[in-house]
């Protein structure tokens, strides 16, 4: 035990080294958490291009343009101003803010908040505004291109604002709304000096579309931001090229004001002063007639095409690249193309969200959740690079993955996806927990889910025998051993796909859970897509990994055992000996090893396998059931009889492949059933009322477990893989109980809209907010429509006995 007291001593050296003299942010900032900020909406953009998240007051409040890096800061000049004029005259100019800055004081800010209104349905968001005393309506509907099984148009780095304005006037009135952006993040590198911007128009098939650019001259990671309006019949659209946001803005608001216009001047602005910050405006009018309706359709782009991450050793192609070209030069193409098919993304979203949303049996709660959850497939730091067109198979697959033979082609198509554990966990692809989150892709985006599988593939394969201490135990091991699953495929601080492993708390090589996690994927992504060719290419792999987890098998009796340290994706919970939530992912992967084999016909592993299954599953049994639920662990210590939420996770992996009746039966049905309930007694129930979700681990008695710092906590996506679990079993009410007092805690008891944390305690007390785990409602999803699939069945078999 001495070993992990010295654990704080050890973070703090790496911490300082790290950060002060290397002069680099840690991949977790023990001493410098992201403050809780109760301000967010639904961000904009695609996935893989960057975010910049607006708030729920309609500010742009949260930017990751840098992949995997976060800055956040509410750039004020960042607004949309609305100007009405009836008869030649201006009768209101509001800048549609609640905020009173000191900046821009010659704008007339303070709306009242009373009369506005935020909806949020991911992708899309809806602000709208009861223009008081004004009889006006103004709705501002968001929009990004978040759409499932497409390749192309989801990675845009762009967001759509379209203006719905309803005139409840007798007169007709002059609408204009002008939207206007600060050159830059409000980061210290937009006073950096050289940043300019200039005026734009582009048309195609017969679309015209004009705004200004705004080009960031970095020397690492340059970009450019464009603000543009869709011009149509009887839609203006002008434009002030650039102006100071940091002074009164009198020239602007004034030129606004004169004539519901902007002066639209020609040519460049001069390059930026250092310390000097720009910034520019677009402005859309038009005349809606009394007691009529118009549209305006404004647009936000950002083109950031070609990325280092932090230790600059290779350039990096974003995927949109592919369509829009890699020279720096894409954002006006950009906004032609978002404000000319955003109508098309619309229809997508809507056949894809309908069906849900007009599901009368689902709760209203659970259509939030289950899209506005989505918001960490693109705003979770996410990447998603092109592979350079003179790449070779080599150059993927390492020295020992010449068996991936359908690699190439795989992250040559879909390019090569990464998503970060949390916003301040800042590891990509972190496999323990992408484990729960995975659903969202294998459902949605499968060819991600499959090109993210052959990158864990290619590095279980490979190894980095570079040495380095771990941070828990004060131990020296290797970065990455062969054979072995990854715990992430590295930070966006270094090299990520280069310098796999960023986790240094525990040596993941000895832990139980990675390598199953890797098996238990790869046959229910082939159950989901019955992509055969995969299977086999990842066959091979989960073999290799299946023989290295075959070791914790010390007894000999098919039945893993843990090593007295928190050796699982709970790796603050120490397990000893058999444990419930391991030994059950172990069976499911056997299980699964099985099926595969069945499926390959290769009779001879199948056959080992089915006898370590046979064995296994009695002891399990014997081990870990108490006739009520399955034991946290075999120790006999004070907690061993812990009941944990998590238990069931290799039944929840089984059901959603249809493995979990007949011949492959893990556990017996009534033994599951019997777990789950008592852990909805216990674990939901018995714990706040029955209105926080499952706690991790209870004690019989009705206790919270507080033998870790994580054996108290409620992990939201967690809870929303119990809830699958208890849906794939028929406990579809129960389930919905579980993960609803998730929902309302985070949503809104705790104000954390689009930044679900990975875990909270019953005293409010929170832990690593925007997070990926949650992500795992989609098991949900599968498992309603798993059930429903069955219903509509057995609604079509013959009823009673059949006559010849």
């Amino acid at each position: 035990l001495l070993q992990y007291f010295s654990f704080p001593g050890r973070y703090f050296r790496w911490w300082f080294k790290k950060t002060c003299i290397e002069k680099k942010s840690a991949f977790i900032d023990l001493l410098c958490a992201v403050p809780l900020q109760q301000i967010y909406g639904c961000p904009l953009g695609g996935i893989g291009g960057g975010t910049i998240t607006r708030g729920w007051r309609g500010e742009f409040c949260r930017w990751q343009l840098n992949p995997g890096l976060y800055r956040y800061e509410t750039v004020i000049a960042n607004q949309f101003t609305v100007c009405l004029r009836c008869k030649g005259q201006t009768i209101y100019q509001q800048v549609l803010s609640v905020e009173r800055p000191s900046s821009l004081q010659g704008w007339n800010w303070g709306y009242c908040g009373r009369y506005a209104f935020y909806h949020a349905l991911y992708p899309r968001a809806w602000l709208v505004y009861e223009l008081p005393g004004q009889k006006v309506v103004l709705t501002c509907r968001q929009l990004s291109p978040v759409i499932p099984h497409d390749y192309k148009d989801s990675s845009l780095p762009v967001g759509v604002f379209i203006w719905e304005v309803e005139n409840g006037r007798d007169e007709d009135v002059e609408v204009s709304i002008m939207f206007s952006l600060q050159n830059g993040t409000g980061a210290k590198e937009d006073r950096s000096g050289g940043h300019w911007n200039e005026p734009f128009t582009f048309q195609k098939d017969g679309e015209r579309v004009a705004g200004v650019l705004l080009h960031q001259c970095l020397p690492v990671n340059p970009f450019t931001l464009a603000i543009s309006a869709r011009e149509k019949a009887g839609t203006g659209v002008t434009h002030v090229t650039a102006f100071n946001p940091t002074g009164l803005g009198t020239e602007v608001w004034q030129d606004l004001l004169q004539d519901g216009r902007l002066d639209s001047p020609t040519g460049k602005s001069k390059p930026t002063e250092k310390e000097e910050v720009t910034a520019a405006a677009v402005c859309a009018s038009c005349r809606v007639p009394a007691h009529g309706h118009k549209t305006l359709e404004l647009a936000l782009a950002w083109d950031m095409p070609c990325v280092y991450f932090g230790s600059k050793e290779k350039l990096h192609l974003r995927r949109y690249t592919r369509f829009f070209g890699s020279e720096g030069n894409a954002a006006p193409a950009l906004s032609h193309y978002a404000l000319t098919h955003y109508e098309e993304w619309e229809r997508k979203i809507e056949a894809w969200q309908n069906p849900i949303l007009e599901n009368s049996q689902l709760p209203s709660w659970y259509k939030s959740a289950l899209f506005n959850e989505l918001y960490f497939m693109t705003d979770g730091g996410t990447i998603w690079m092109e592979v350079p067109p003179d790449c070779c198979a080599k150059d993927l697959q390492g020295p020992a993955g010449a068996g991936l033979s359908h690699l190439l082609p795989v992250l040559r198509e879909y390019g090569r996806f990464a998503y970060l554990e949390g916003q301040e966990y800042r590891m990509y692809n972190t496999y323990d927990v992408h484990f729960y989150a995975s659903f969202a892709l294998i459902m949605l985006w499968p060819k991600l889910q499959i090109s993210l599988q052959y990158d864990i593939a290619v590095t279980v394969v490979n190894e980095d025998v570079q040495p380095r201490q771990y941070l828990m135990c004060g131990q020296t091991a290797q970065v990455k051993k062969k054979n072995v699953v990854p715990h992430d495929i590295g930070d966006p601080g270094d090299e990520p796909w280069q310098h796999v492993n960023a986790y240094l708390m525990h040596d993941t090589a000895d832990w139980k859970d990675l390598n199953l996690k890797f098996v238990l994927q790869v046959y229910r992504d082939y159950c989901l897509t019955h992509d055969s060719l995969y299977l086999q290419d990842m066959w091979p792999v989960c073999q290799a990994v299946m023989e290295s987890e075959l070791k914790f098998d010390t007894d000999n009796d098919g039945l893993i055992e843990n090593g007295g340290f928190a050796d699982q994706t709970y790796d603050a919970w120490v397990v000893h000996g058999a444990s419930a939530y391991c030994g059950g992912l172990w069976l499911a992967a056997v299980c699964m090893m099985c099926k595969m084999a069945e499926v390959l016909g290769d009779t001879k592993i199948r056959q080992k396998y089915l006898d370590i299954l046979n064995k296994g599953k009695e002891a399990f049994e014997r081990m870990l059931w108490n006739g009520k639920y399955y034991n946290y662990d075999s120790s006999g210590s004070d907690t061993s009889s812990s009941i944990m939420s998590d238990q069931c996770a290799g039944q929840w992996f089984l059901g959603a492949c249809g493995l979990d009746q007949g011949e492959f039966e893990v556990f017996p049905k009534s033994h599951v059933l019997s777990a789950l309930k008592t852990i909805f007694e216990k674990n939901v129930l018995s714990f706040a009322g029955g209105t926080m979700g499952a706690v991790n681990g209870m004690r019989p008695d009705g206790v919270p477990d507080t033998s870790s710092v994580q054996s108290n906590e409620v992990w939201v996506g967690v809870v929303y893989s119990l809830a699958a679990t208890m849906i794939q079993e028929g406990m579809v009410e129960e389930g919905f109980r579980a993960a609803e007092g998730c929902y309302r805690t985070v949503w809104e008891r705790l104000g954390m809209a689009f930044q679900t944390p990975e875990a909270y305690r019953e005293e409010r007390v929170y832990r690593s907010l925007a997070y990926m785990r949650p992500l795992s409602i989609w098991s949900m999803q599968l498992a309603l429509e798993r059930r429903a699939g069955r219903a509509a069945v057995a609604a079509q078999l013959p009823q009673g006995p059949i006559h010849p």
